[in-house]
């Protein structure tokens, strides 16, 4: 057993920001003497004190050998790793690496079709082929969960040669699906298990949250360790276990993905993220979770709203559990849309949703919020279904089943061949049944509605013009505006 305790990165980085010494290294503005008055107004001169390079004392990310590797093996004992990586520039690159160290080009890779347009980035850079899966539709909340048992069997039985399956766990809307099933399903063909549990990584550190992939069997899982706990935003972590990845495969590969000048503000908050859960974690979590009890049992009182819950008879393969801590809130029965809602609520009562969609707001409750947060919350909704409540318009779409529970993606060639192909940009109505060329979605979740390869349907640009035309904005593409579409040139 570790101290977990002891904060060695941390420690050392703060006894380098303190120590008196002539800076001729990198960077430029040493140690906060050369910032803009306007930053050191704002942020005060202590943290650019702590802005360093790679010093001798500091490690480097890349060949750890001092205070990098204890943090990391601090990490990977405290979230139940054989090995733990610290990541700078988010989960998405340990998704981008995670493919990488397990796909070539050509080589087939099974995976949800809701998942984060990191893992397309990832099938770009690796030239892996998607064996796409529909996830679990709940049409009566007109939400996709995850994916299936039976669909991962099915697909390896089709796709024996695969060399990963990548899942999503938990999805955004916090729910999960049978990842020990998944994981027993995938290592009968004696491939891993590769896990985006960005917003999982407080799982591990109290019993009535949802398994934590590494506990159900996965053999690589990617956490945002800035998204649910008390790391700067870019801070992630990737974790592995059991013999089915290379780790060395996996360092190689996060070279390629990540910065050669890593910030070790980042990565100090990430050893100090990881010392505050090893040590109060439960503590914590318990307080979270009464929290979010509070706000999910006074907010589905109101009328015209409802909460996200766990099926009453059980849950179903593609949702078996829940993370209590991110609350859900269907707003249609109010009459209005979701960003709607989410633009009354922000403007109006100084409440701020993680991300909307037609029928619902999501918000993150976390270790930060606090008993006044909830308050607000409460008293924001209360105040907007009494003031707000419009009897003469039904919101109800069902758009996400004509996406992802029908063959509206057929991909003609691989995402890797159709991001570089020689392309063309088109007016929006003329791309109905070309190839795309480009990454399209809506943003957050950050889900691809259209990536390269696939070919342009009708109801997927229905679908795109339906988001944008009630308030959701569009990512990924040259256009914003989505007033044109990059396709491949014919």
């Amino acid at each position: 057993m570790l101290n977990q305790n002891q904060t060695p990165l941390l420690d050392a980085l703060k006894a380098n920001a303190a120590r008196p010494h002539a800076p001729f290294y990198t960077p430029g503005h040493k140690q906060g003497e050369g910032i803009s008055q306007s930053l050191a107004d704002l942020f005060g001169k202590a943290v650019f004190r702590a802005d360093l390079t790679e010093l001798a004392d500091l490690d480097n990310l890349f060949a750890p050998q001092g205070v990098i590797q204890e943090a990391q093996q601090l990490a990977a004992e405290a979230f139940g790793a054989l090995q733990t990586w610290f990541l700078v520039n988010g989960s998405t690159c340990g998704i981008e690496a995670a493919i990488l160290a397990t796909c070539g080009t050509g080589d087939k890779i099974i995976l949800p079709r809701n998942v984060h347009s990191s893992a397309i980035a990832g099938l770009i850079l690796s030239g892996a082929i998607p064996i796409f899966l529909n996830p679990e539709y709940d049409p009566g909340l007109d939400i996709a969960h995850s994916i299936t048992p039976n669909a991962v069997q099915s697909a390896l039985q089709q796709h024996p040669d695969a060399k990963a399956v990548l899942t999503v766990y938990p999805t955004y809307y916090g729910v999960c699906g049978d990842l020990s099933a998944i994981a027993n399903i995938t290592h009968q063909y004696n491939i891993p298990l590769l896990v985006d549990e960005a917003h999982g990584a407080h799982f591990a550190f109290h019993p009535k949250l949802p398994t934590p992939a590494l506990a159900a069997g996965a053999d690589l899982t990617v956490q945002s360790i800035h998204k649910v706990l008390g790391a700067m935003t870019q801070a992630s972590m990737l974790h592995i276990q059991g013999n089915r990845i290379d780790g060395d495969r996996i360092s190689k590969a996060l070279q390629l993905v990540q910065s050669t000048s890593p910030s070790y503000l980042l990565l100090a908050s990430l050893d100090a993220a990881r010392q505050q859960m090893a040590l109060y974690g439960k503590m914590l979590m318990s307080r979270t979770l009464q929290l979010a009890d509070e706000a999910r049992t006074k907010i589905s009182q109101i009328p015209g709203l409802s909460v996200l819950e766990m099926p009453q008879l059980g849950g179903s393969p593609g949702f078996m559990a829940l993370d209590e801590t991110r609350l859900t809130v269907t707003v249609s029965g109010l009459g209005l849309t979701g960003f709607e809602v989410d633009e009354i609520l922000d403007e109006k009562f100084a409440v701020t949703a993680e991300f909307a969609s037609l029928q619902h707001l999501t918000f993150i409750i976390s270790l930060g919020n606090t008993s006044a947060d909830i308050e607000q919350l409460v008293q924001g909704f209360t105040t907007l279904a009494k003031e707000y409540h419009r009897t003469n318009l039904t919101v109800k779409s069902h758009l996400w089943q004509q996406l992802f529970t029908t063959q509206c993606h057929a991909l003609c060639c691989s995402p890797r061949e159709a991001f570089f192909a020689i392309s063309e940009i088109l007016p929006l109505t003329k791309t109905n049944k070309r190839i795309c060329a480009e990454i399209v979605c809506p943003y957050p979740p950050g889900i691809p509605v259209l990536m390269p390869g696939e070919v342009i349907t009708k109801p997927v640009l229905d679908y795109l013009q339906q988001i944008q035309a009630m308030g959701g904005l569009i990512s990924g593409c040259a256009d914003s505006s989505l007033r044109t579409l990059k396709v491949v040139k014919e």
